[in-house]
């Protein structure tokens, strides 16, 4: 169990998963860099190399014209010329004999030799075909130094190359093992932390539910743990207030069937002029003391089965619903009614299943039917037509009764609320179908609404579908 708050947490594991791919942005950085002083040094040394080997050839040429005009003329000051060329291209051989290429070695060797021969040559009388022969050695020497410089330039830019392709594989397996251990470790550290919110969750939705017999516990960051106790404390505190609301309706029932109990027998004994004859008057009275007393005990069981009725919404047992069929085993409860009246229901239309409590939805659509059954006239004709919207199913009750008057129509859907249009056929009714069938469609997530029409009541019901 962590002592560890939420934040503490979220914070805590956004910094090492940064650690985490923080290093292996620096390695590869630190290795980029090291490649990249390897590339620079070795662009200088190839800069020098080429620098070396272009001084060596123009050396090399100043010396051969150099002999070639001192043997004509024969000059002292070509002489110093051929000598001071010769210099420089003993110092450029050094730069290129510094470089350690393998295969310098022996034109070295060779050039030098070469050299020497000439300039020997050239101090003794009569030696031009020496100076000559020697001279001509030179330039094939320096093409092979040319060669061999390039060739090492080479290979080093391939080795670089290399080089630069093994630290990109590296870096590639770094920073794929860099995302593979932050994600290993965001998913641990996600689903330690989703574990308890999904508790939390579970425990909202049994409290929505009004199920309060399970404790709410929940293991997690301290922060989400205190969440778990004031959860449970208002579970409990919802269980006692529904406890108090049962216990409330129980005793207002008895309170009040009691007194409403005698009232019906002495009303009764009245009738049957147990304590004398009554005049008419008096009869006229005692009818409609009956009267009243029938309708109190109606409204008292009335309210006490919307009350059920409303509580028994917040629990729905969801599973896969065809509408259609729905309506079809309702129209097959009614189907006494229906012929006593001579009136056809049609269902048309199709909707795809949906995801509700086909018993909330039976009795929803058996108090728009019922409903209907009742303001229809003789041989008349119910329609329910389902249809689609985007996110919703719909249903629509349609039937040819007198319809809803406009001033009835904003609280058709209140309890009690029976609205002044006489039925075709007395019927006695608490005035609650309506109000029950907006809870049930409203715990489903729904809406139903009254349609304005010409001629007869258009009720509708919607119900969330995602397509």
């Amino acid at each position: 169990m962590s002592r560890l708050a939420f934040s503490h947490i979220l914070l805590a594991s956004f910094l090492l998963i940064a650690t985490i791919l923080g290093s292996a942005a620096l390695s590869g950085l630190l290795a980029f860099e090291a490649f990249a002083e390897r590339s620079h040094e070795g662009a200088r040394d190839a800069l020098r190399a080429t620098a070396a080997v272009q001084q060596l050839a123009e050396r090399t040429v100043d010396m051969e014209r150099s002999a070639r005009q001192y043997l004509v003329v024969e000059d002292r000051v070509l002489l110093e010329r051929f000598a001071q060329a010769h210099r420089e291209s003993l110092t450029a051989l050094e730069r290129i004999e510094a470089l350690g290429l393998p295969h310098a070695h022996a034109p070295v060797i060779g050039w030098r030799a070469a050299a020497a021969e000439a300039a020997t040559a050239l101090a003794r009388p009569g030696a031009a075909v020496e100076v000559r022969r020697a001279l001509d050695r030179l330039m094939p020497i320096n093409e092979q130094l040319a060669t061999a410089v390039r060739v090492q330039l080479g290979r080093n830019s391939e080795r670089l190359l290399v080089e630069l392709e093994a630290h990109r594989a590296t870096l590639a397996w770094h920073v794929l093992a860099a995302f593979l251990a932050a994600g290993l470790f965001a998913a641990l550290t996600g689903g330690w932390i989703l574990r308890p919110l999904k508790a939390v969750e579970n425990a909202i939705e049994r409290l929505g539910a009004s199920r309060f017999d399970e404790p709410v516990e929940i293991v997690g960051p301290a922060d989400l743990r205190q969440l778990g106790r004031r959860l449970d404390w208002l579970r409990q505190r919802l269980a006692e207030l529904e406890a108090d609301r049962v216990r409330l309706l129980r005793h207002v029932s008895h309170e009040l069937k009691t007194p409403l109990a005698s009232l019906h027998e002495g009303i009764a004994l009245l009738e049957e002029h147990v304590v004398g004859v009554l005049s008419s008057e008096q009869h006229e009275v005692v009818a409609i003391l009956e009267h009243n007393a029938r309708v109190l005990q109606e409204r008292i069981e009335g309210l006490l089965g919307y009350n059920a009725a409303v509580f028994d919404a917040r629990s729905l047992k969801r599973r896969t619903v065809a509408l259609g069929a729905v309506l079809e085993a309702v129209l097959a409860e009614q189907r006494l009614q229906l012929q006593a009246r001579s009136l056809r229901a049609t269902v048309s239309g199709t909707v795809p299943d949906i995801d509700a409590d086909p018993d909330k939805l039976q009795i929803v659509f058996a108090n728009l039917i019922g409903n209907a059954v009742s303001f229809s006239p003789d041989g008349g004709e119910i329609r329910l037509v389902l249809s689609r919207v985007p996110g919703w199913v719909r249903v629509d009750c349609i039937d040819q009764g007198p319809g809803v008057p406009a001033d009835d129509a904003e609280r058709i859907f209140e309890p009690f609320y029976q609205g002044r249009r006489p039925r075709p056929v007395p019927c006695h009714g608490s005035g609650l179908g309506l109000s029950i069938v907006r809870e049930f469609v409203l715990a489903h997530g729904g809406r139903v609404e009254l349609v304005p029409a010409a001629h007869g009541a258009h009720f509708r019901v919607e119900l969330p579908h995602d397509f």
